[in-house]
């Protein structure tokens, strides 16, 4: 059996750490917010290469947070892809703002710049790039479209944590960086947990009061405010695992290159990251014409496997409101019925990925020439 995410081998590394991190936090009794998480906040933004983090209770929180500091709200537009999880649209319509979808590219499968000018109205307040699988969006063409329609720039960069665009950090490009610390991430929690990061001062006070009662010091509400804050075993988990983070990240880089190598003259779209790009593969995602066939000889082979994301958001029910239909993202919806993601984290071996690699391409048997 190999598993899609084996998070039990992950805590074995580093038992010991958690276990006296966790034990810290219990014999001090500072569970919200305190010292680990701030210590956490500092080492992260340096992470990150921006002045500020400010730790939340989830990443979908983070977006919210982040379009409310920009001061996005109810009549707003802000234009963002359907190719991600529907935190991201839910975080948009939280801060009373109305979701534009525009396609991805076919090749990065992230937001296409080409296609955003044209979405633009009146009523845009802002662009929130979607930083997918680990690769992030096409920054340059983005920021330069947002600051010539004076537009705010936030990037998603849940799935992103250490990824680089021509040398930057994910979330150090755009006016604020949103990221998730859900347990499968790259960098997981020991339940949920997410940032905001910023190189922008005063945004980053608005995110600080915003996620704790909009209050100055006790008691002193000086806005509305949420209840965001994160706890403090969660900071004290993620302050021992950023010891291991970029070790972990080369290792999913080395394993998405074995994959690479071993898929490179079969029958599927691999992922391909622009040579200025540092992919950190939170998913290693392949496209089959013939997904769910491939999928359920993996499984009876006993390997794990996802599908990120089988549904776009723009045709899920919830969201069904919003307008959007059959046909409106081509791109997004080829994707969707396309992508199957296969095993990848740092404790997996080459000899697993080999026989991952053995599976699927019994799958060629039933794909479409």
């Amino acid at each position: 059996m190999i598993p899609f995410l084996d998070l039990k081998a992950q805590y074995k590394q580093m038992k010991p750490e958690i276990d006296a991190a966790v034990m810290r936090v219990i014999d001090g009794a500072q569970f919200v917010l305190g010292p680990e998480v701030a210590a956490f906040e500092a080492r992260f933004a340096s992470y990150c290469d921006v002045n500020h983090c400010i730790a939340v209770n989830s990443g979908t929180s983070a977006l919210h947070l982040a379009l409310l500091a920009a001061d996005v709200g109810p009549g707003d537009e802000v234009i963002t892809v359907s190719m991600t999880f529907v935190a991201t649209t839910a975080a948009i319509l939280y801060s009373g703002a109305k979701p534009v979808y525009v396609d991805v590219d076919p090749v990065t499968w992230t937001m296409d710049p080409a296609l955003i000018e044209a979405a633009i109205t009146p009523k845009t307040r802002a662009i929130l790039p979607v930083h997918l699988h680990g690769l992030m969006a096409d920054m340059d063409p983005i920021m330069e479209i947002a600051r010539r329609h004076n537009l705010v720039v936030i990037e998603d960069a849940a799935q992103a944590h250490g990824a680089e665009y021509k040398g930057r950090r994910a979330g150090s490009i755009g006016d604020l960086g949103c990221f998730s610390f859900y347990p499968g991430k790259n960098l997981g929690a020991y339940g949920e947990g997410g940032a905001v990061v910023s190189n922008n001062s005063e945004l980053a006070k608005r995110v600080s009061l915003l996620r704790d009662w909009g209050q100055e010091s006790k008691y002193n509400h000086v806005m509305h405010g949420y209840n965001y804050r994160m706890d403090g075993i969660q900071g004290a988990v993620l302050n021992v695992k950023m010891n291991y983070i970029e070790p972990w990240t080369e290792a999913r880089r080395s394993v998405a290159a074995h994959y690479d190598r071993l898929l490179e003259k079969q029958r599927c779209v691999r992922p391909m990251p622009p040579a200025h790009s540092r992919h950190v593969y939170h998913v290693y995602a392949v496209r089959l014409e013939r997904r769910d066939e491939a999928q359920k000889v993996l499984q009876a082979a006993g390997v794990g496997t996802g599908i990120h994301y089988p549904v776009p958001v723009h045709l899920q029910k919830a969201y069904a409101d919003l307008g959007y239909g059959v046909g409106d993202f081509p791109v997004t919806e080829l994707l969707a019925n396309q992508f199957l993601s296969l095993p990848i984290y740092a404790e997996l071996t080459p000899q697993q990925v080999s026989e991952v690699v053995a599976e699927l391409e019994k799958t060629f048997l039933v794909e479409v020439a």
